[in-house]
């Protein structure tokens, strides 16, 4: 059973799913479980395994969610005693939650030389990238040698990506009325940022579309124009300041300078 459940935590460590596994560390007195026993617990409520089933077991699984979402480990001691859990083994179990945090990733909609760039500067961040454009000339492994490409219109790109909440959806499409469909198909995902190129006054005419097409759709995930206001037009510069907002909007910081008072 052990072996088990730290394969699949193993496996999905590999396919990029985020996991906690809780490993019974010591149990003292009479409890459900002995020292060992493990339990997987995913961030859609599954698990698979055990650390002693009924209330301890769902203590545990809250713990676990809990830890997946602050994305940190951590270790429980829990008292089983009518006062305490509400059990009356009346022993002691210690538990460690280990996780496994799935990276976030973006998503580049389009293929040129922006989208080329926003790939080089997420590689040097360490960010995943898929990179998606209908194109071969510009959607292939040679210009975007770190990222997995998806060669396909990048409004059905949206579906076979695979856009979850720790998804960064990046518009730079070569038109405006590509980027509103690719808009909106972003919009029926649970994508946590959603960065649109263009000027301000085409921004404001195409997200002005897309609402009356899916007014109950979730607007306040659109970062567009996008991108913080660093001054570069290049691609590259661009690239920066699309790269900088991600990590600000990520970190839930204010992308204010930290320099001292002089």
């Amino acid at each position: 059973m052990n072996e088990n459940v730290t394969k699949l935590f193993c496996e999905a460590m590999e396919a990029g799913r985020s996991a906690a596994l809780a490993t019974v560390v010591s149990s003292s007195g009479s409890t459900p479980r002995d020292a060992g026993a493990k339990m997987i617990v995913y961030e859609d409520g599954g698990f698979a395994g055990t650390v002693g089933g009924g209330k301890l077991e769902a203590l545990v699984m809250k713990d676990s969610l809990a830890a997946l979402k602050a994305e940190e480990g951590l270790k429980v001691v829990y008292d089983l005693k009518p006062e305490g859990t509400g059990m009356i083994c009346r022993g002691r179990v210690e538990v460690f939650i280990e996780v496994h945090a799935r990276a976030l990733q973006v998503l580049i909609l389009g293929a040129g030389h922006v989208g080329e760039a926003v790939a080089a500067v997420c590689a040097t961040a360490g960010l995943a990238t898929i990179a998606a454009d209908d194109r071969p000339e510009f959607a292939n492994q040679e210009r975007f040698p770190r990222s997995r490409v998806i060669l396909a219109d990048p409004r059905r790109a949206v579906v076979k990506a695979g856009v979850d909440a720790k998804t960064f959806v990046v518009i730079v499409t070569r038109g405006h009325e590509l980027d509103r469909e690719c808009l909106e198909a972003a919009l029926k995902t649970p994508a946590r940022y959603i960065g649109m190129i263009g000027s301000k006054n085409k921004v404001a005419e195409t997200v002005r579309a897309a609402r009356r097409r899916l007014p109950k759709a979730d607007f306040s995930r659109v970062y567009s124009p996008v991108g913080l206001d660093l001054g570069g037009k290049s691609p590259g510069e661009i690239a920066v300041s699309i790269v900088a907002e991600i990590l600000k909007v990520h970190y839930g910081r204010s992308g204010n300078p930290m320099r001292l008072p002089s």
